[in-house]
């Protein structure tokens, strides 16, 4: 499956010639199994997986020979075919659901040598999203409709139970001092009509026996990426306090749980994008900007519906409200606020993140694919207020016909209008300068990207650019097809074309490697570093090097 991540990090810039070459091969494995399943593990976790309805194989990531390969009949005589299975990588276990009418049956086995761990037809209609592996105490937290249920990873064994906890365990913090664990409940948009009438929840729970220390609500909509799986908020404890960022900030006590203040709105991003034909799963991200904390002072965008949306800026210790900007009519989204020196910039509208699940059904084949890319929303425009009192300090009109996004360089605000880059001071407004992407000679920009301590990238419709942030002076650029910025992880930037061909670029030399996709194969980049491209196609299994 096509799961690529999108990251920023600083890194250094080479100026080598441009060249590029198909990704070297590393191995390519026939697998004896007509493959519908696939798993990619960590590559310092060393294997993989690939499965049709009646057998499994795991195979070494380091050179692709098989550790084993069974039937489910022959690990779980019980499970007869197997509908899906969920990885938990980091406890090596897979659990495989065979759902039968209103009988699921649910097998967990171990990833490294197949053997059957434990059985069971207890937990019924529940789905990988429902299923939460609690590393710190080596167990498993499901979620059912009336109660969360943990178990012993290992065994199956049923630990406690509890039905004052509803919904699935988001992020939480583990105290294994005591044994505690502080956690906020969430429901995926997958299985959002599972739970009806539920209640957002912040607990502390004990561990050990299930019993709920404290509970409290919080103010918003708790979620995970619908497949890249990253959280849309974070959660702390830090010393006394509980503190959740989620539309904001809300603040606990962390020994009773007691509200001790809160700059939070409740937001929704449903209707910004239109949702495409044939999409299982859907998610639109990156439409809000984070709070801006600088020194004593934190800076929340309230973005409480379509009519009422400010800059507010609190006490960052005791959430005293010290003043609320003008009302920043119509804006959809608002995905970036900087605040330098005696202004807050925004910008309105520009990229927003998509992902979602697509299914491509032809006479002669059926194709699922998961998709992580960026689109345009608009009105856009850039907007800037008085860090003392909230007042409009300046605002910008070339940007009202298009806008990708802006990156703080210094004092300045480098935005890109999809046709230019320009440099803007943020105190005053005034352009420092305002260069035509053209130059760049990639077609029109889908993004920017900060690099090095003065370099830009133009993620460009037919390849990679890159500009002097001081002067906007071109660099270098690296051409390739028409294609989509896929996903970011390290120094390598992935583009995809519409016919899910790919290039991995290495912002180290400007440079990349390609791989043309044959029809229906899976590509999954290597998370941790980028360095592979694993390719699933009918039988066989390739490795590829990206650089």
């Amino acid at each position: 499956m096509k799961k690529l991540i999108f990251t920023l990090l600083t890194i250094g810039l080479s100026f080598l010639a441009v060249s590029q070459e198909d990704m070297p091969l590393v191995w390519s494995q026939d697998m004896g199994i007509k493959f519908v399943h696939s798993g990619t593990g960590l590559e310092s976790g060393g294997y993989s997986y690939v499965a049709s309805a009646k057998e499994m194989a795991v195979f070494s990531n380091e050179d692709g020979s098989i550790y084993w390969k069974k039937s489910f009949k022959d690990i779980a005589p019980k499970l007869k075919k197997i509908d899906e299975l969920v990885p938990f990588w980091e406890s090596n276990i897979i659990f495989l659901f065979d759902r039968k009418a209103g009988k699921d049956q649910i097998a967990c086995i171990d990833l490294t040598d197949g053997s059957l761990l434990w059985t069971t037809d207890k937990y019924q209609k529940i789905t990988a999203d429902m299923i939460v592996y609690i590393e710190e105490d080596d167990g498993f937290a499901i979620s059912l409709k009336k109660e969360l249920v943990y178990i012993k990873a290992k065994t199956g064994e049923e630990v406690w139970s509890t039905s004052k906890f509803h919904g699935v365990v988001g992020k939480y913090v583990y105290n294994s001092s005591d044994h505690s664990m502080t956690m906020v409940n969430f429901v995926p948009s997958a299985i959002i009509a599972y739970f009806t009438g539920m209640k957002n929840q912040i607990v502390r729970i004990n561990m050990q026996n299930g019993d709920i220390l404290w509970e409290n609500t919080y103010v918003g909509r708790a979620d995970r990426k619908v497949i890249t799986r990253d959280f849309i908020y974070d959660l702390e404890v830090d010393g006394d306090k509980v503190v959740l960022r989620l539309g904001g900030i809300q603040v606990y006590d962390y020994i009773t749980g007691a509200n001790l203040w809160s700059a939070a709105f409740d937001y929704t991003a449903e209707g910004i994008v239109k949702r495409p034909r044939d999409v299982s799963r859907w998610g639109v991200y990156g439409t809000v900007a984070d709070p801006v904390v600088v020194g004593d002072d934190m800076y929340v965008l309230d973005m409480t519906d379509k009519k009422h949306q400010y800059v507010k800026k609190y006490d960052y210790h005791t959430g005293k409200l010290l003043w609320t900007s003008k009302e920043i009519k119509g804006a959809r989204a608002i995905p970036g606020m900087t605040v330098v020196g005696d202004a807050v910039a925004l910008q309105i509208g520009g990229m927003v993140e998509l992902q979602y699940t697509q299914t491509i059904k032809t006479e002669y084949y059926t194709i699922t694919y998961n998709i992580v890319k960026y689109k345009n929303v608009k009105p856009n425009g850039i907007q800037a207020f008085n860090t003392k009192d909230g007042s409009l300090k300046w605002e910008s009109e070339k940007f009202r016909k298009g806008i990708t996004n802006g990156i703080t360089v210094g004092d300045n605000f480098i935005v890109c209008s999809g046709k230019a880059l320009y440099s803007i001071n943020i105190s005053t407004g005034a352009d420092n300068y305002e260069v035509p992407v053209s130059k760049g000679g990639v077609g029109l920009a889908q993004l920017i990207l900060p690099y090095g301590d003065n370099i830009i990238v133009v993620i460009g419709e037919k390849g990679l650019s890159t500009f002097n942030a001081t002067d906007g002076a071109f660099i270098k650029k690296s051409v390739y097809k028409k294609s989509t910025l896929s996903g970011r992880i390290g120094n390598i930037v992935l583009m995809k074309t519409d016919k899910d061909d790919i290039a991995a670029f290495n912002l180290s030399t400007m440079t990349y490697t390609q791989y043309n996709a044959k029809k229906g194969a899976r590509t999954w980049l290597e998370r941790e570093d980028a360095k592979y491209v694993y390719v699933y196609e009918k039988k066989k299994v390739t490795k590829l090097l990206t650089h």
